[in-house]
């Protein structure tokens, strides 16, 4: 397409033809869609710690402690399946968000540590509606539980353990939401996480107050992780 000069057009050729090369400035035009998503993402971050005294028995907790993952009771899910000597499925239990019923699907690394141990979040698949499966690929999460007792009290009567969890989602808001502001889908997803470290984490450390009296009393029934429901 030829550029238009403002100029008339002379039908008889100039003495010294010269051509004339119009600059084009750029003008603003339509932004290009980017591959990355512009949608709005949410962040929910939870952290709590809780502890518990434990009566010593005639096998010292501290041992307890120090079995390999597999061999003592760590995790506190509907289900968990054995991924390897470290590594586990835990089917959490179902929670409520808004009007959806969730079930976050945890892959945990379990790593030993001195007088305890730590649990590593390597991957989270959610399971429930089209729209809550939906979100599998639009969402990251993070979560680190270390759990220890208190080897200043070895010759102690009592011992005490202690969990200490943090927990961090962040979320492509569906545009379902997207009206809502996004201050308050934090702050409500916040809740949802801190609710669900109220409820868990005393009842993980009931479980493994548990699980430590059966070992000591040299109960042969208790389940090492992944041998089936918890």
């Amino acid at each position: 397409m030829a550029l238009h000069s403002p100029s008339p057009v002379r039908l008889t050729p100039a003495p010294h033809p010269s051509i004339k090369r119009h600059r084009i400035s750029p003008r603003p035009g339509p932004m290009f869609a980017s591959a990355v998503s512009s949608a709005p993402k949410a962040r929910f971050v939870a952290k709590r710690s809780e502890s518990t005294s434990v009566q010593q028995l005639q096998r010292p907790l501290v041992e307890y402690m120090s079995l390999p993952a597999s061999q003592y009771s760590v995790l506190d899910a509907e289900r968990i399946e054995r991924v390897d000597d470290n590594t586990f499925r835990c089917y959490v239990y179902r929670i409520k968000f808004f009007a959806f019923e969730v079930c976050p699907v945890l892959v945990v690394r379990v790593d030993e540590e001195p007088n305890g141990c730590c649990i590593r979040l390597l991957s989270c698949k959610l399971e429930g509606s089209p729209l809550v499966e939906a979100q599998n690929e639009k969402f990251s999460a993070s979560m680190v539980n270390r759990v220890s007792c208190n080897g200043g009290m070895r010759n102690s009567g009592m011992q005490g353990i202690t969990t200490d969890t943090t927990i961090e989602v962040s979320i492509e808001i569906p545009f379902a939401f997207r009206a809502i502001p996004v201050e308050v889908i934090e702050s409500t997803g916040t809740q949802v996480l801190e609710q669900l470290l109220r409820i868990m984490l005393p009842r993980f450390l009931r479980q493994l107050v548990k699980d430590y009296q059966a070992w000591a009393s040299g109960d042969t029934s208790r389940r090492p992780l992944g041998t089936g429901e918890l």
